[in-house]
């Protein structure tokens, strides 16, 4: 559908619906195309964003062993600062 810029300002909101349902909209000014009204994707949910691409083992909350433990719990919270 081609419609000219000043009856797309006056039919906007029509317009924009039926770009959104998949139909191509182009605004022509003086009969020349400027532009073309397409639909701004659905953004995605943050749920199930990473599904299959992280893999968490069957053992990831078991106890760790003394040897890495103690890294934790002996070792500093965080590195020293440069000068101190």
């Amino acid at each position: 559908m081609k419609v000219g810029i000043y009856e797309a300002k006056s039919k906007l909101s029509h317009i924009v619906d039926l770009a959104r349902r998949g139909e191509e909209v182009i605004i022509t000014k003086n009969g020349k195309d400027q532009v073309k009204l397409v639909p701004v994707p659905d953004k995605k949910s943050w749920i199930g964003m990473w599904e299959g691409q992280i893999k968490i083992h069957d053992n990831f909350d078991d106890p760790l062993d003394d040897d890495d433990l103690a890294l934790f719990e002996d070792g500093p919270i965080e590195p020293p600062l440069p000068g101190k």
